[in-house]
């Protein structure tokens, strides 16, 4: 792969044109690249989530929220980030879908770590130092995001440009892919949009 400096080809634009649930199924073996604070940290998408806008009732657009600044990002063109705050104290990465105004986005729930550990083992360390096993690293959205060092200053990036980027990676057969209900969320739980890698040590759950 080349490009965006670090040996990573960004996908196109159009990858990201189409419903959520499509996109969040071919993220699944993509690689997310992070240069913040001047290092190299990546990771590969084993573990995704589709939320479907308004009609969704567990997305941050669904009808009965509307639009609102928290939101904002996911109301623009597919391609840019959505980051948003959660339980006060986590970054959740997402990744907008779809057009403009439809508000569809893809959470990313979990990657396996390729660059970039040491970085990772030093942004996850907890109370008294204590490091995480490299599995647990990005196992989660609140996790890889502490990880690849992504914050709200990132919400609305455009996820084809560092200091954050989505890059192509090995396309993942759906032998491999299984599909289920989507994690954490009271309204439309069951709903089969929560794609992941099979038997992935590196899945949230």
């Amino acid at each position: 792969m080349s490009g965006v400096g670090t040996g990573y080809t960004p996908l196109p634009a159009a990858f990201y044109e189409r419903g959520a649930e499509l996109v969040a199924r071919d993220l699944l073996g993509a690689v997310v690249v992070s240069t913040v604070g001047g290092v190299v940290t990546a990771g590969r998408i084993v573990e995704t989530e589709a939320y479907l806008g308004a009609p969704d009732p567990a997305s941050h657009a669904a009808e009965r929220i509307g639009r609102t600044a928290r939101n904002e990002s996911m109301f623009g063109r597919g391609g840019i980030a959505y980051v948003y705050f959660i339980y006060g104290m986590h970054w959740c990465l997402n990744a907008v879908t779809g057009v403009p105004e439809v508000a569809n986005a893809v959470l990313i729930r979990a990657l396996e770590p390729m660059e970039g550990l040491e970085t990772m083992r030093e942004r996850r360390s907890g109370r008294g130092g204590r490091v995480p096993r490299d599995r647990d690293l990005a196992r989660g959205p609140a996790r890889l995001t502490e990880a690849l060092g992504i914050t709200g200053a990132l919400d609305g990036h455009d996820l084809a440009l560092p200091p954050l980027v989505i890059a192509e990676g090995d396309a993942v057969p759906d032998k491999a892919v299984a599909v289920g209900p989507r994690v954490g969320i009271t309204r439309a739980a069951d709903w089969p949009l929560r794609f992941y890698m099979e038997g992935s040590p590196w899945v949230s759950r």
